[in-house]
C-alpha cells in the first residue's frame, strides 16, 4: 500500500515552507456560518488573512448551494486572500471544499488552482480516501490537501467497535496524501480522548516508508484558554482550527485573529 499510495505532496515541512512559518503551530480559520453570500465570505477570508492566520478553509457545509455557488465563492475568496497577501507580505493559503462527485472533485480542484487558491479540502467520508490520493498526486495540480472528518464520526463513538482513531485520522489520511488531517480534539463533547490524540499525532510523524509527515489538528470549539493544554499533546507540530472563537460579537475579526496568533506564538516560544 505504501508503494501504491505515496502519501502527502508537501507534508509538514513543505507546507511550512510554502506558508513561511517554520516553527509554531499553524492556525486555520473557518469560513462560516453557512448562509452567508460569496461576497460576505470573501470579506471574512480577507479579514482572516489580514489578521495573520496561516490557513483559511471553507466550512464543510459549504459546497455548491444555490445561495453560495462553488465557482463564485471559491473565486472571490481566493482573490480576497491573494489581495491580503499582497498587502501583508505573508503567504496565507485558502482551501475551498471541493467534495462532490468524482469528476466534479477534479474539475473543482483545477478551477481552484487556476483561481489562486492555496489548497483544497475533501471529506473522505463522503468521497472516499482515493479522492485524496488522486488530487495529491496528479501532475497537473500543485495543491496541498486537507482531509475533513465529515461522516466518519460513527466509526469512533464506541471504543469497542469501528476503527481506531489513530488509524482513521492518522494513518489513512497520511497514506492517501492529506497534508493536514482534521478531527475533533479532546476536552469537548466529542468521543475522543487525549490519548487518542497522542496516538493520532504519533501516526502522522512515525517513519513509514517514504511517506512525508503530515499535520494532526486541534479542532472543535477551540478557545484561547484551552490552547495551552494542546501543547502537551502536540508540541508545535499541529494545526489549530478556530471558528467561533474569532467571530465574537462586538469584536473586530482582524483584532481577534491577531490576539489568537500572538497567544499561540508566545506559547510556542515557551515550549
Amino acid at each position: 500500500m505504501v508503494k501504491k499510495w505515496p502519501g502527502p505532496r508537501l507534508g509538514r515541512e513543505g507546507l511550512r515552507q510554502r506558508i513561511g512559518v517554520p516553527h509554531r503551530p499553524l492556525i486555520c480559520g473557518v469560513l462560516k456560518p453557512v448562509g452567508l453570500s460569496p461576497g460576505a465570505l470573501a470579506d471574512l477570508a480577507y479579514q482572516f488573512a489580514i489578521g495573520g492566520l496561516d490557513l483559511i478553509k471553507d466550512d464543510q457545509g459549504l459546497v455548491d448551494q444555490t445561495f453560495c455557488p462553488f465557482d463564485t465563492r471559491m473565486s472571490q475568496c481566493a482573490a480576497a486572500v491573494v489581495k491580503a497577501n499582497r498587502e501583508t507580505g505573508r503567504h496565507c493559503l485558502y482551501f475551498p471544499n471541493v467534495t462532490g462527485s468524482g469528476k466534479g472533485i477534479y474539475k473543482r480542484a483545477l478551477l481552484a488552482q487556476e483561481a489562486g487558491a492555496g489548497g483544497v479540502l475533501i471529506c473522505p467520508g463522503l468521497a472516499g480516501f482515493d479522492a485524496i490520493r488522486v488530487l495529491a498526486h496528479d501532475e497537473r495540480l500543485d495543491l496541498p490537501v486537507i482531509s475533513h472528518p465529515t461522516l466518519l464520526g460513527s466509526f469512533i463513538v464506541n471504543p469497542d467497535s469501528g476503527i481506531a482513531p489513530a488509524v482513521l485520522f492518522g494513518q489513512l489520511p497520511r497514506l492517501a496524501g492529506a497534508d493536514i488531517s482534521i478531527y475533533p480534539t479532546f476536552g469537548g463533547s466529542f468521543p475522543i480522548t487525549a490519548e487518542d490524540c497522542r496516538q493520532i499525532a504519533t501516526e502522522t510523524a512515525v517513519p513509514w516508508g517514504d511517506l512525508k509527515q503530515n499535520f494532526p489538528t486541534a479542532a472543535g470549539r477551540i478557545h484561547l484558554d484551552s490552547v495551552g493544554e494542546l501543547f502537551g499533546v502536540y508540541l508545535n507540530e499541529m494545526v489549530i482550527v478556530v471558528g467561533g472563537e474569532i467571530l465574537q460579537p462586538g469584536k473586530k475579526v482582524v483584532d481577534t485573529c491577531r490576539e489568537f496568533v500572538d497567544h499561540v506564538t508566545r506559547l510556542a516560544k515557551k515550549g
